[in-house]
């Protein structure tokens, strides 16, 4: 069997903290372009009068002054990121490869750092931190993404659209770089919130100045959002009546984690469930589907494995 890297088991671990980095400098190059050319620009005013020298003076102290804002936050995330990378890549280093009868052992790391992922996205934020600190993995693990997204999810649980407006203005060259539609969907749920509360004339004119500029994209949900305004939250017309139900905010929920995951080179789905269905695959064979016909000695046996294996494609076709 060939042998098998742990730096290549662990992709993700170093992708995570690496393009972050790479993001992290990319900013701070921009910044300091920035400061270059606002200081290259005074060269422009040699022959204007004082009163415009020192009105121009002024703006460049307080366009310096942002710039420096801008540039410590960013050289203090830089170096976080380069210590998390530091931090994994000495971890693996030290990892090695398992040796004979320690497999257990070796992967009890592992194992630990996948729990604590798949807590986070749970949304159980304190006791993935409590895990990572006991098991001393706080740099193998991404609390700190998941720390700042927290409100967001806090908020749209409450049907609050505000936090995650806020982080999408954030991140908008990203988001529209990967053609998102969350921030399209979040001002389309508050122009429903507002027809909800049956406060047309807002909503007529909330359309006019958020959802106008999306026209071109999503004429059509745009159209079927804006007929609406002729029904109530009532309506027992099937297409407007979903408009209005419950599960379009755990649809936004959904979404702005699927975003947030691929913002951060996160996979889409937990390496606990990746590593469960794989396992799960791995033993389900057709005859497992029957009751009658699974030895006892097979987890397949019992039906919560079962539920579980639900939907998953056989190891072998017959």
């Amino acid at each position: 069997m060939a042998e098998v890297k742990p730096e290549v088991i662990d992709a993700p671990l170093l992708k995570v903290p690496f393009e972050s980095l790479k993001r992290a400098a990319k900013e701070r190059k921009a910044y300091v372009d920035e400061a270059e050319e606002a200081l290259d620009g005074l060269n422009s005013i040699s022959n204007a009068s004082q009163a415009d020298q020192l009105a121009h003076l002024d703006q460049l102290v307080s366009r310096l002054q942002g710039l420096k804002r801008k540039l410590t936050h960013g050289s203090k995330q830089e170096a976080d990121e380069a210590l998390r990378c530091k931090a994994r890549l000495e971890h693996l280093q030290l990892l090695g490869i398992p040796g004979k009868g320690s497999v257990v052992a070796w992967n009890k790391k592992r194992l630990d750092r996948i729990l604590v992922d798949h807590i986070l996205r749970s949304g159980n934020h304190n006791s993935a931190a409590r895990l990572a600190q006991e098991t001393g993995l706080e740099q193998l693990c991404d609390l700190h993404i998941f720390a700042d997204a927290r409100r967001v999810v806090e908020l749209l649980r409450q049907h609050d659209c505000s936090a995650a407006l806020a982080w999408c203005a954030e991140h908008r060259a990203r988001l529209k770089k990967n053609k998102s539609s969350l921030e399209f969907k979040l001002r389309l749920q508050e122009f429903i919130e507002l027809v909800r509360k049956d406060q047309r004339l807002a909503a007529v004119l909330y359309a006019r100045t958020h959802l106008s500029p999306w026209a071109s994209q999503h004429m059509a949900e745009l159209q079927r959002a804006l007929a609406t305004l002729a029904f109530t939250a009532n309506t027992k017309v099937a297409s407007y009546k979903a408009l209005f139900q419950e599960q379009q905010w755990a649809n936004l929920l959904d979404l702005f984690l699927k975003e947030l995951y691929r913002l951060h080179c996160l996979l889409p789905e937990s390496l606990l469930t990746v590593h469960l269905q794989a396992g799960l695959v791995a033993l389900k064979n057709p005859p497992c589907s029957s009751s009658n016909s699974s030895s006892r000695d097979d987890p397949l046996h019992h039906p919560d494995f079962q539920a579980l294996a639900e939907g998953l494609p056989y190891a072998k076709r017959v």
